[in-house]
């Protein structure tokens, strides 16, 4: 049990390290060509910013939505069973 949480826990500290990576070196890559290039970013650079946001926002994103959908699912789980184990007992 202990080492099925620790594989989940390890597999989202991957995903959002490679995530926040993906951000910063965006960052870092644009920083580095607008003042290494006359203040001008090339389009290779502003493709790969692109890249690195819609890969982090797709981490991000995916993990909040089945965060989300996983809750909802719970919630009405224990509803149900709360309702049957309600008309089981008068």
């Amino acid at each position: 049990m202990q080492s099925d949480y620790m594989k989940e826990n390890t597999k989202e500290w991957i995903q959002y390290s490679t995530a926040i990576l993906m951000i910063v070196s965006g960052v870092v890559l644009a920083f580095l060509s607008f003042f290494l290039n006359n203040y001008n970013i090339t389009d290779g650079v502003l493709w790969y910013i692109a890249q690195a946001l819609t890969y982090a926002g797709a981490i991000f994103g995916v993990s909040i939505y089945f965060r989300t959908k996983l809750g909802e699912a719970e919630n009405r789980l224990r509803n149900f069973i709360r309702d049957e184990e309600g008309h089981h007992h008068p």
